[in-house]
C-alpha cells in the first residue's frame, strides 16, 4: 500500500535539496551570484564613465521626457556603481572563503595546471582578495577624482550623497518630479 514515491530515493523526488559536485551541504552556492553581481555593478560603472567621457557637453538631453542628464550626473552615477561594486565585493570574497571551508572536492581532480581541488580553490581566493583590494582602490581613486573635478562639484562623495538626497526630498515634498506643478 506505501506509494511508489515514498520508496523513492530523497534525491529523485525533490533533486534541489541534493548537495552539488563541489560537495556543499546546500544547493545553490552563494560565491558565483555575488560574482555575478559584482561583475554589473563594475562593468556599469565604468560603462557610465565611458559614457560620460564621450558626452562632454554640459547641457539636458531627453528634454521631452523631463530626464536632464548631463555628463556630470553620469559620472555620479558610475561612481555610486563603483562604490556597490565594492561594498558587494567584500561579501563576495568572504562568501567565497566560506564555501572552501565547506566545500568537500575531490581527492583525484586536479586542474588543467596539475594543481589539487584544493589549491585552485585557495589560488582562486587570494585572486580574489587581489580583485578587491583593485576594486577597492579604482573606487577610492575615482571617489577622488569626483571630489576635486571643478569648483562646483561637491565636496566629498558623502555631501554628493546628501545633497542628492535633499534635492530629491525638496522634489517630492515640493511636487516637482516631472516638471514644476503650477497649480
Amino acid at each position: 500500500m506505501i506509494s511508489d514515491l515514498a520508496l523513492m530515493p530523497l534525491a529523485q523526488v525533490v533533486p534541489w535539496l541534493v548537495a552539488q559536485a563541489n560537495g556543499l551541504p546546500y544547493s545553490i552556492p552563494i560565491h558565483p551570484n555575488l560574482v555575478h553581481l559584482t561583475l554589473g555593478l563594475f562593468i556599469v560603472a565604468i560603462a557610465f564613465d565611458i559614457v560620460a567621457a564621450l558626452y562632454p557637453l554640459e547641457k539636458p538631453i531627453f528634454k521631452f521626457l523631463a530626464i536632464p542628464v548631463l555628463s556630470s550626473n553620469l559620472y555620479d552615477v558610475g561612481w555610486f556603481n563603483m562604490l556597490a561594486a565594492a561594498i558587494v565585493t567584500f561579501f563576495t570574497v568572504a562568501a567565497g572563503f566560506y564555501e572552501i571551508i565547506l566545500a568537500d572536492p575531490s581527492p583525484d581532480a586536479f586542474s588543467p595546471w596539475g594543481l589539487s581541488a584544493i589549491d585552485t580553490m585557495v589560488w582562486h581566493g587570494l585572486g580574489g582578495v587581489v580583485l578587491l583590494a583593485m576594486i577597492v582602490g579604482m573606487t577610492i581613486w575615482r571617489g577622488l577624482a569626483l571630489c576635486v573635478a571643478g569648483r562646483s562639484r561637491p565636496s566629498g562623495p558623502m555631501e554628493l550623497l546628501t545633497r542628492r538626497t535633499r534635492h530629491l526630498r525638496a522634489d517630492v515634498f515640493a511636487g516637482h518630479i516631472g516638471g514644476a506643478s503650477g497649480l
